[in-house]
């Protein structure tokens, strides 16, 4: 018999639908549509950034146009000196307007401070911020160059304008559709070009400790050999035809002689072709000198 003060204790089983308890993290989102949205908000945070410094871009530009005024010069002096209205199919005029518009190209494909910045993080031991985040090393700095860029032209566009319109008369106007389009193409190749090659170089970094000679000498030689101190077409026989078949071309001569219309018809389409192979080239060689320099590195320091 039961007595009559006890009470009957029954055994605490939380209720499921009101018990309280630690929650699980949610796995993160996985999938090309997560990866996308992810390094499209690492695009925006840089482009704010680099918008910070919007007057540095300024007149970063503006002290890039004086030696134009001694170029022109110069070049004037070598076609009266020469007695020639023609150099390796470059008039007068069209050779200024080729040195104009190899300024917009390495405005696309040049990646100051890259491959440095990536070899001075296999040194110091940063690399590791990308090891223990879920965030690829090489598509991080893809998406903050593309917010550079963005914000650079943007800043740049009007002193850019200005001056195309002052040298108009160097120009024949514009051109069509078609080679526009062409043209566009071979600025967006051209920038994908420099990145990967300029990636690929940094990685050295993984077997070099200090590579800063290494990148001066890449960086003097890439400044001559891609054209953009002068057309390819001017130099003797075998090297001419030797530069055109490397990448360098790409990023200066190339989209300079297409917006010219030097570069016609099926030699556009391999033009074009090339540089989409280079870019591929450049990223797999990138992809793997990683994937390589990662299993013989060790963070030290930061």
């Amino acid at each position: 018999m039961t007595p009559p003060d006890a009470v009957a204790i029954e055994p605490l089983v939380p209720d499921r639908a009101t018990a309280v308890g630690p929650s699980r993290p949610r796995p993160p989102a996985r999938g090309p549509l997560a990866t996308s949205r992810k390094y499209y908000k690492i695009f925006r945070v840089s482009l704010v950034e680099r918008m910070t410094y919007r007057g540095d871009f300024l007149l970063g530009t503006l002290l890039r146009f004086l030696p134009m005024v001694t170029t022109i010069l110069l070049w004037r002096a070598v076609y009266i000196g020469s007695g020639s209205t023609d150099l390796a199919g470059f008039r007068y005029r069209e050779m200024v307007a080729y040195l104009l518009l190899t300024h917009i190209s390495r405005m696309f494909s040049s990646m100051p401070n890259l491959a440095s910045g990536i070899a001075r993080d296999i040194r110091e031991g940063t690399l590791k911020r990308y090891l223990i985040q879920p965030i690829d090393m090489i598509g991080y700095l893809l998406s903050y160059r593309v917010a550079h860029k963005a914000a650079y032209i943007a800043t740049s566009i009007i002193p850019y304008g200005l001056l195309f319109f002052a040298c108009r008369s160097f120009f024949d106007g514009l051109p069509g559709p078609a080679t526009l389009a062409a043209y566009a193409a071979s600025l967006v190749l051209s920038f994908l070009v420099g990145f990967f090659f300029e990636a690929s170089v940094g990685m050295v970094g993984f077997w070099f400790l200090e590579v800063t000679s290494l990148l001066y000498i890449v960086m003097t030689l890439n400044y001559f050999i891609s054209g953009q101190m002068l057309p390819l077409d001017l130099l003797p026989t075998p090297w001419s035809g030797l530069l055109k078949a490397l990448p360098f071309q790409y990023l200066a001569y190339f989209p300079a002689v297409v917006f010219l219309g030097k570069v016609r018809g099926t030699d556009l389409v391999h033009g074009l072709l090339g540089a989409l192979f280079w870019a591929v080239f450049f990223l797999l060689l990138a992809r793997g000198l990683y994937r390589v320099g990662l299993r013989r590195y060790s963070a030290y320091g930061g």
